[in-house]
Parts: structure tokens; C-alpha cells; sequence
């Protein structure tokens, strides 16, 4: 008789695309993906880990599944990502609910574990690195919009971030592997493809020794059926005059691009260990608006790093009154394990950290209102991702990534399903939406 399976997904779309990869393996050896965790045989937990809020979330949903499977020996919990790969020792002790726990890196051996029945060993967290190659997902119904992981790991070393002891080295997928993933997608029926990688800019430097977005790009753009390319997680060092210009003259790709900037005071980027400073952010938002009038920046910065000063946050908000960044969010400082951050003084209290954050995001909320009020008139391609009950329907224009960015809201003159691509005249904006009718 077939397993039935469950997956419990947290966290950011690389976790996704793990699950859905994940699921895909499960289906080839003959289990049955389950709608309920009641109706499956196998619970997986798929967990975040990066900062406090999430590690709070993760172990809330594995007790909630430890409930679930607790009901019926027959049931199995599992319990896999981030969390899992970076705590599992302390897990092991502290949760003997779950059955076995995996890393971000054994989803080959998963599959066969779990069919098998091999619990008997209960920490199944490994230290290899896995190298990136092509893999077949199983998407959600009527998906029109997909991710493509390319790279992963992470090499930068950020003194705040745990993704290098989690995620491991930089390692990329080949460019044959990730042209064949696109196709499947197309094939799927996605339009949107939505770039994904701790770092997107390095991709192809442990492969071929120079950064080679700008080529994949190119063979990205000749896929039938992919309409929308959306660059996420793009290093400011690594956008490049090659890269740039392939944005500019490619249509498919989005005018859109997301730049982790984190921060602009310069004693706060070398406290944490990045490589960019204020002169080299500036010059290129500035040489992207240059090349590409209509380009849309997303970015996120983080706010309350020890020893971030009040002179620090003040020049980090003239920047955002200053340089006008479209999409923008901020995010306060958690203080993590394992990093280097974790052993510095100065460490700023939680209402400091969140009074500093609300007051970036009360400058943001003004900037963004008044670029949305510059769109009221103008007329925008936007795909649909929702079509509500009442009629309405909710859509993103090409500068706008999902479930983060604007929403359109429009009633459509014409019958659409979700994925279609329409045009939009927009006639009323806010600080984060905008409301259109169809032209």
C-alpha cells in the first residue's frame, strides 16, 4: 500500500522549492501527496531557522504536528530545513515527538529513508554538501508563477547571518540544469520565473570562473512560454555593466531588481561585514536608474546592529527620504548564534531596535506613497493572481514580486483566469496598493 504524505512549509521560497523538490522524489517512489496532516502517514515539518521569530514558528508547527501524529503510532513525524540543520542536537533531546530529523542537504537520501521505514536512526542531519543539479518539483495547481533556485550557499561571511553555517559554501547549478528546470516550468504552465539564490549576482563563479547571470539570463529569455523574469537577492558588487545592460535590452526581463543593502552608514557596513559602502550603494542605484529609467529597486535594510549610533540611523533615513527606493523593508537586528555579531558589545535593547525600525518604515510609508500617487494615469501590464469571489481582481505589475510587494486591484471587463497578462490604467494609489481598470 502507498504512503501518504504531508509537508509543512516554513519560511522563505527556498524552503519551497526544497518542499516541492522534496515532494517530487516521494511521488516517483510510488507515495501519495495527502491535503490534510490527518489523512497522511508521513508529517514533514520543513523549518526555518535564519532569525528568533522564525525558530519561535518552526517549533510551534512541529508540536502542533507532534499533536496530529501523536494521535496514531502509525504516523511518523519528520522534521527537516534550516532549523533542523542547525539545531538538531538540541532537538533530539528536547522533542522525542519527532521520529527523525534531516538536514537542507539530504533530500536524496530522504526519499528513500522515509520509504523504507528506517527510523532507526533518529539524527539523519549529514555534513555533505549536496551539488546542484536539475530536479523536478511538484508545483501548486494552476501555478503561474515559479521559482528557479540557481545557486546555493553562501560565501560572503555577513557577521550577522547564520546562512553559511547553515546553507554551506556557494556551489551553483549548471546552466544546462537550470534552462531544463525553466522549460519543465514553462511546460507547467508558469509565466513568471523568479530567480532565487542567497547571492543571484555570483552565480557561475565556482563553476566557470566569471559571473555568468548575464549569460544565463540570455537562454532564460529564449524559453517559450516564460513572459516575466524577476532577479531577487542581487549583491550591489555583483550588478555588473554586463548584467545591466542584458536587463535593458532583454523585454522578458522585469525592470525590477532587489539589492540587499542592509545598511548605508559605512562603520556599520564594516561591522558587518559587508563589502559594499554608501559611495558604491549609491553609485549603483544610480547607474541602474541611468541605463534603465523605469527601474523598480526593492530592498531591505536592517536596523539596531550593535553598535549602530543615532548619527548611524539618522543618515540610514535621509537615505530613504533621499534616494527614493520603491519597494523597501526594514527589519530589526536578531541576535543569532553561531555569527559573528552574536560576540559583539554594544548591543542595542528590543524598544531601541523597534523604534529605530517603525521610524524607516514611517519615512518608507511616505515614500512609497507618493511613487504610487506618480502611477495614477499611467497604464501597466499586470498579471492576475487572484480573482475573488466579488469579481475583483488582484494582479502585480512587472515591478511588483509576489506576496511582498503592490497589489492592483481591478474588476475586469473581460473574462480571465489567474495567470493572465492585461493591461491596467491605474486610479487611485496608497502607500502599498493601487486600484486600476482594465484598459
Amino acid at each position: 500500500m502507498s504512503k501518504s504524505f504531508y509537508i509543512d512549509t516554513l519560511g522563505c521560497e527556498k524552503n519551497e522549492y526544497d518542499s516541492q523538490m522534496l515532494a517530487a522524489s516521494l511521488l516517483e517512489k510510488g507515495c501519495v501527496m495527502a491535503d490534510d496532516p490527518y489523512e497522511a502517514d508521513i508529517i514533514i515539518v520543513n523549518t526555518c531557522g535564519f532569525i528568533e521569530d522564525a525558530k519561535r514558528e518552526s517549533i510551534a508547527h512541529i508540536f502542533e504536528m507532534a499533536e496530529i501524529s501523536g494521535e496514531d503510532q502509525a504516523k511518523k513525524l519528520v522534521v527537516t530545513g534550516c532549523l533542523s540543520e542547525r539545531y538538531h542536537e538540541e532537538l533530539l533531546e528536547e522533542m522525542p515527538e519527532v521520529d527523525i530529523f534531516f538536514g537542507v542537504n539530504e533530500y536524496d537520501k530522504m526519499a528513500d529513508t522515509l520509504i523504507a521505514d528506517d527510523y532507526s536512526v533518529r539524527d539523519s542531519v549529514g555534513d555533505s554538501l549536496d551539488n546542484l543539479s536539475y530536479r523536478t518539483r511538484v508545483l501548486p495547481t494552476r501555478a503561474h508563477t515559479g521559482w528557479l533556485k540557481i545557486a546555493e550557499g553562501c560565501d560572503n561571511a555577513c557577521a550577522f547571518c547564520a546562512i553559511p553555517s547553515i546553507r554551506g559554501r556557494f556551489r551553483s547549478k549548471s546552466m544546462e540544469d537550470c534552462v531544463r528546470e525553466a522549460e519543465d516550468l514553462a511546460s507547467a504552465g508558469i509565466r513568471e520565473l523568479i530567480l532565487i539564490a542567497q547571492d543571484t549576482s555570483r552565480y557561475g563563479f565556482d563553476l566557470y570562473g566569471r559571473l555568468a547571470l548575464p549569460e544565463l539570463l540570455d537562454k532564460l529569455c529564449e524559453i517559450d512560454g516564460i513572459e516575466w523574469i524577476r532577479l531577487m537577492y542581487v549583491y550591489d558588487n555583483g550588478i555588473t555593466d554586463e548584467l545591466i545592460d542584458t536587463i535593458r535590452r532583454q523585454p522578458k526581463i522585469c525592470n525590477y531588481i532587489d539589492i540587499p543593502i542592509q545598511h548605508v552608514s559605512d562603520r556599520v557596513l564594516e561591522m558587518m561585514r559587508r563589502c559594499s559602502t554608501e559611495a558604491s550603494i549609491r553609485e549603483t542605484i544610480n547607474k541602474l536608474r541611468a541605463a534603465i529609467p523605469d527601474i523598480h529597486i526593492r530592498t531591505t535594510l536592517l536596523v539596531g546592529f550593535p553598535g549602530e549610533t543615532e548619527e548611524d540611523i539618522e543618515k540610514l533615513v535621509s537615505f530613504v527620504d533621499e534616494m527614493k527606493i520603491d519597494r523597501l523593508g526594514a527589519f530589526a537586528f536578531s541576535d543569532e548564534e553561531g555569527t559573528e555579531s552574536y560576540l559583539m558589545d554594544n548591543k542595542l535593547d528590543e524598544e531601541t531596535k523597534s523604534i529605530r525600525r517603525d521610524a524607516v518604515m514611517e519615512h518608507q510609508q511616505r515614500v512609497s506613497e507618493e511613487l504610487n500617487e506618480r502611477k495614477i494615469g499611467r497604464t501597466y501590464e499586470v498579471i492576475i493572481d487572484e480573482i475573488q469571489d466579488d469579481g475583483y481582481a488582484i494582479a502585480r505589475t512587472r515591478y511588483d514580486a509576489p506576496e511582498i510587494d503592490c497589489d492592483v486591484v481591478f474588476r475586469p471587463v473581460r473574462e480571465h483566469k489567474c495567470g493572465d497578462i492585461t493591461e491596467v490604467r491605474i486610479t487611485d494609489a496608497y502607500e502599498y496598493d493601487l486600484e486600476g481598470e482594465e484598459v
